[in-house]
């Protein structure tokens, strides 16, 4: 069956989760008379990657979007990020050199349970005034600069044409604008995979047991490591433990394809996610009971990639619909606080009857630098040294040091509207932009040379880095005085080997890209 009688709309989201729903509950908010339709492909949303948030993300979801009774009574308070090393000499938890906090957490953060959240922020962006489509799909877009835009959409057996001002692309990693016309590109200098699942059997961090069997282990924290975002890390590979409400654990391994070779042969996805885990003496210890989720496994390889186009006069894109860098430290949702902001920020000035070319260039080119910045920064090349305690220690002070000190007080300070500027896009933060790449491409040479020495790992074993906690005042910024100590002291004594060393293309390699195996399942969108 087919419409021909296109139905108008202000605008149209393409896609009900957090990114789409958020995008949504601004824009009504913003202009409560607008005509907005919500298109979602699932009947139900499920659980997905991105449970974890960071400080920005609480933020929005909390402050901006009002979500924080809901968010303390259905979902868990994280307590941080905690980090687990080892080499050959370690054989037990206690033994694994520890990276994280000493103390509670001093601003909130969450770990979610993403089928109930999605599910409840959408509900809210209808109670606000969206209409909601489900389960429907777009299967076709014609975009017309500042004019209408049209869209056919399918809708069980029927398809119909719905005509709208404003695109809002929140589809996630479908990516319907970017894969549609032309601007999506894979991100080749980090060839980074990832495999998931939902456990149950998880051992407690901070149970019973464990407190008895290492007690001198348990005393030298003051917070609950359990309900951290724990990392078991290897040499090339990290992997997320995230407690949900319930009981469940999320469990994932992300690797870089260029140093680890996942293995294609012992059983299903999850059986081989668990051996692999298995092979650390903390994921033995904690997955010794543990068992998967057989309708819950998830494989998804080369997880990086950008639209080279952001928006336009009629689309915006917003969360992992505009790009995807890596789940290592919970960016995804950061990501979305930002897009959706600036988003809702561009349609409701168009409607306010502002000039459009120039704020479409600059979110543009905002945008672009952001996420380019960002990714250097931070991410390239960080899986050489990921497995370095030492190395890590100081890299985790200095970036965690900076977001607090230079993106986590913006809105703190200035409210909501902080929000509209994604991180990197001023004058102002590109000298720190700078600085956090230098010491990130350094670490990745020192760790470069460490390995051809057959050096990795000797400082995985028995340390501990307890890290008594930011906050947001101005004295901050003496809490990273002693890693660039620490910093200087390693360029001085080893350091100096690697300076003018450069990477030779394809020299961390260790094997071609794995195949994706016959299970693979692949996420849905944000």
């Amino acid at each position: 069956m087919t419409s021909d009688n296109a139905s108008a709309y202000d605008v149209v989201v393409i896609g009900g989760a957090l990114s789409g729903a958020a995008t949504a509950t601004l824009l009504l908010r913003q202009n409560p008379s607008l005509r907005l339709l919500i298109v979602e492909k699932s009947a139900q949303l499920s659980r997905r990657v991105g449970e974890a948030t960071v400080e920005i993300s609480a933020y929005f979801m909390g402050r901006v979007l009002g979500l924080t009774q809901y968010l303390n009574e259905s979902h868990l308070v994280k307590q941080g990020l905690r980090f687990w090393f080892k080499n050959d000499d370690v054989k037990s938890i206690a033994e694994a050199s520890e990276l994280g906090g000493r103390y509670q957490v001093r601003l909130p953060s969450y770990q979610l349970d993403r089928a109930a959240f999605d599910e409840e922020l959408l509900r809210r962006a209808c109670a606000e005034g969206a209409k909601l489509l489900r389960p429907a799909s777009v299967t076709k877009v014609d975009l017309s600069p500042g004019g209408e835009q049209m869209l056919t959409l399918r809708h069980g057996e029927l398809t119909e044409t719905v005509r709208a001002r404003w695109i809002v692309d929140a589809s996630g990693v479908a990516a319907v604008l970017a894969h549609k016309q032309g601007w999506w590109r894979q991100n080749t200098e980090h060839p980074i995979a990832a495999a998931w699942s939902r456990w149950k059997g998880v051992k407690d961090w901070d149970s019973r047991e464990l407190t008895e069997k290492y007690p001198e282990w348990v005393s030298v924290v003051y917070t609950n490591r359990n309900t951290a975002t724990n990392h078991v890390i290897g040499d090339g590979w990290w992997s997320w433990w995230i407690p949900l409400k319930g009981g469940d654990v999320s469990v994932g391994v992300v690797f870089d394809q260029r140093l680890i070779e996942w293995p294609q042969e012992g059983g299903k996805l999850g059986e081989r996610l668990k051996n692999f885990l298995m092979q650390h003496p903390v994921g033995r210890e904690m997955l010794a009971d543990a068992e998967f989720d057989e309708n819950d496994m998830h494989w998804r390889r080369n997880l990086a990639y950008y639209s080279t186009t952001f928006a336009g006069d009629g689309f915006v894109l917003v969360g992992d619909a505009a790009a995807f860098m890596d789940p290592f430290y919970s960016p995804g949702m950061d990501w979305i606080s930002f897009t959706a902001s600036a988003a809702a920020e561009l349609i409701t000035a168009q409607r306010r009857g502002e000039p459009m070319a120039e704020r479409i260039a600059s979110h543009n080119r905002d945008f672009a630098v952001s996420h380019r910045s960002w990714f250097e920064s931070v991410y390239k090349d960080k899986y050489e040294y990921m497995g370095e305690w030492d190395l890590m220690s100081i890299a985790f002070r200095l970036d965690l040091g900076l977001y607090y000190l230079g993106i986590v007080s913006q809105p703190f300070k200035f409210g909501p509207r902080a929000l509209l500027q994604p991180p990197f896009a001023t004058t102002l933060s590109r000298p720190v932009f700078h600085f956090m790449r230098m010491y990130n491409r350094r670490f990745a040479q020192i760790a470069r040379r460490r390995r051809c020495v057959n050096a990795l790992g000797k400082t995985n074993r028995g340390e501990r880095c307890l890290i008594p906690g930011f906050t947001l005042s101005r004295g901050d910024i003496t809490r990273l005085f002693r890693p660039l100590a620490k910093w200087a002291w390693i360029e001085l004594t080893e350091g100096w080997r690697s300076w003018g060393q450069h990477r030779q293309e394809g020299a961390a390699t260790s094997s071609a890209p794995a195949p994706i195996a016959e299970e693979t399942l692949v996420a849905g969108g944000s």
